[in-house]
């Protein structure tokens, strides 16, 4: 994890709903948003980095990761990503 992406974590953990976080993903140009909390899950749609997101304020822990329950405005799904791969 770089550490852009520690920082990241760290900042998001008093996020509240309806907050714009960005995508940002180190290893590839994009993240995958999921139906439910984890690694193993449903996959609903990808987002390119720079993508924003609004979130829901609901957080859990599962697989190693803080995960929050997120939006893509106008797409009217709402998912899941792991806070390593998004900011302020």
């Amino acid at each position: 994890m770089s550490e852009l992406n520690k920082i990241n974590e760290e900042a998001l953990e008093n996020v509240s709903g309806g907050k714009t976080v960005t995508v940002h993903n180190d290893a590839v140009n994009y993240a995958n948003v999921r139906r439910t909390p984890g690694l193993n899950t449903e996959v609903l749609f990808t987002v390119k980095n720079g993508t924003q997101l609004q979130t829901t304020g609901n957080k859990i822990d599962r697989d190693g990761y803080r995960w929050y329950e997120v939006y893509l405005a106008g797409a009217y799904d709402y998912g899941w990503i792991a806070g390593s791969l998004i900011g302020y």
